[in-house]
């Protein structure tokens, strides 16, 4: 039986935070963020058992969308979407 999700914070050197979601026994679940050193987002998706799995979105150096990827874990599969 599977334990329950675990918030997860994880830090860059100087102590700002990089990235942020929950694991599940040992693993990446749920949604995740990472973000630059200077606070403003870089990259946010969901994972299923430690795997990326649907719409992942990076954003450029002011936190807009630049990119949304769509990923099927079961083949790998990687489809890059028109900006939005």
């Amino acid at each position: 039986m599977a334990s329950a999700p675990k918030s997860q914070k994880i830090f860059h050197r100087d102590g700002t935070l990089w990235a942020k979601g929950q694991t599940r026994d040992g693993k990446e679940t749920g949604y995740w963020e990472w973000f630059r050193k200077y606070g403003t987002k870089l990259r946010s998706g969901y994972f299923e058992k430690g795997e990326q799995t649907g719409e992942w979105t990076t954003y450029d150096r002011k936190g807009k969308v630049y990119k949304v990827t769509t990923i099927n874990p079961k083949t790998k599969q990687r489809k890059q979407n028109a900006e939005r």
